[in-house]
């Protein structure tokens, strides 16, 4: 006989590719995380655009759909609120849920800046909610498996991080002038978007940045202005009138943890020829280990430094992470949507009041920080220190952030 599963209601912000990979992680709870007990229920969607609205209610199978997300926030049977939106609408509604008392998951940057996500930080632990961002690469099990060889000294003390973020999905020069390339809407570039997740693998892994050094640039100037809302910057014009670029494709930085390592992180949305090039390299005196998201089921590893010694390739398997729960050996690879399932138990297990350490809003705001100070820097060609973030769930807490804390844990009103 099934377990029995505790309903909780769940409301959704903007119905696009990232809302369809929320909505299939809720429904897919149950399957993975049985023993959680929760039943997620998909109550009511919200986008602006009509046939989403209907996607929404027939493939994606929420009971109710609006054009105002003042609706799902207010649903009072909507428990928890996935915030998929463009950057600029986050802190309006992340402010709004927290306002209801409603947890919410939200992708990142959860604000245009740091300033923006401090606010929603501070919203959210006012209203003692429970939150979690979207960093999904922390959530690989080879992510994991790295994290746990760092804490038990399987490589030595860390030395040194090298991390690139390279994709081409705006290599294009004729590629569509669309909202994440206007600093009103987005706010920064590759820095909040591509640079952010990998400040968060970084700090998750091997612990806290405290100073930077950067510099950005921006590739093409100028795009083709395309109707906002019709097209994304995948769309490509010959013809269409050109407008400006207002924030960065390229970023690079040198950055000083607060452990005494020290490393290069570098970012691009214009890398011609990288798809998805996502790669953490974390060396230490014992050994080293390199992790790339385009061969997300598997970890490098070197242990020694005797002649012998050098990487071996270790595919991910039972015993890595919640590698099991998807699949039953190694070689039999996991994907990007598994990630997100993981991200959502998380999320509903602190909800539920257990101990879940996970990626939440003070994460958000580390990264955040980082970016601002790298902007800076790159302003003035100067090193800036870090604001240290508390709360988060990164190395160094012991699973002991916010979301974990049974203080916050389940709070609705």
């Amino acid at each position: 006989m099934g377990q029995d599963f505790d309903r909780l209601g769940v409301g959704l912000i903007s119905v696009g590719w990232m809302g369809k990979v929320h909505a299939r992680a809720y429904r897919a709870l149950p399957e993975f995380y049985p023993e959680l007990g929760i039943r997620p229920v998909l109550v009511h969607a919200a986008d602006t655009a009509a046939d989403r609205l209907d996607y929404a209610r027939d493939g994606l199978g929420f009971a109710r759909a609006s054009t105002d997300y003042h609706a799902v926030i207010d649903d009072p049977e909507v428990d928890v609120v996935s915030i998929c939106a463009p950057n600029f609408l986050h802190a309006e509604m992340a402010t709004a849920a927290a306002s209801a008392g409603k947890a919410f998951w939200i992708e990142k940057p959860a604000g245009r800046d740091a300033s923006e996500t401090q606010a929603i930080a501070e919203a959210a632990d006012a209203a003692h909610v429970v939150t979690a961002v979207g960093f999904n690469y922390r959530n690989a099990p080879a992510v994991e498996h790295a994290k746990k060889l760092i804490a038990d000294g399987a490589i030595g003390r860390i030395t040194n991080v090298r991390g690139t973020m390279f994709a081409d999905y705006s290599a294009e020069p004729a590629g569509g002038l669309s909202w994440r390339f206007i600093r009103s809407l987005a706010g920064s570039g590759v820095l909040g978007d591509l640079m952010g997740h990998l400040v968060d693998l970084v700090q998750y892994l091997v612990g806290p940045i405290d100073d930077v050094a950067a510099l950005t640039s921006t590739v093409h100037a100028t795009r083709p202005k395309l109707a906002m809302g019709q097209a994304t910057h995948f769309a490509v014009s010959d013809s269409a009138e050109r407008g400006e670029v207002e924030n960065e494709d390229y970023a690079g930085m040198l950055v000083r943890l607060s452990d005494g390592a020290v490393g290069t992180l570098e970012a691009s949305r214009v890398a011609t020829g990288r798809r998805a090039h996502y790669e953490l390299e974390v060396y230490g005196t014992e050994g080293a280990l390199v992790w790339d998201f385009e061969r997300m089921n598997e970890l490098r590893l070197a242990v020694g430094r005797g002649p012998h010694s050098g990487f071996t390739s270790i595919l991910a398997g039972p015993g890595f992470g919640d590698f099991a729960r998807f699949q039953p050996g190694a070689g039999t690879g996991m994907g990007y949507d598994d990630l997100k399932v993981i991200e959502a138990s998380k999320f509903l297990a602190s909800y539920s009041g257990r101990e879940a350490p996970s990626a939440d809003i003070h994460d958000a705001l580390a990264a955040a920080r980082v970016a601002a100070a790298a902007e800076a820097a790159a302003s003035d060609r100067t090193w800036h220190a870090v604001p240290p973030t508390a709360g988060t769930n990164g190395a160094g807490t012991n699973g002991a952030g916010a979301n974990g804390s049974a203080s916050q844990a389940g709070t609705t009103t």
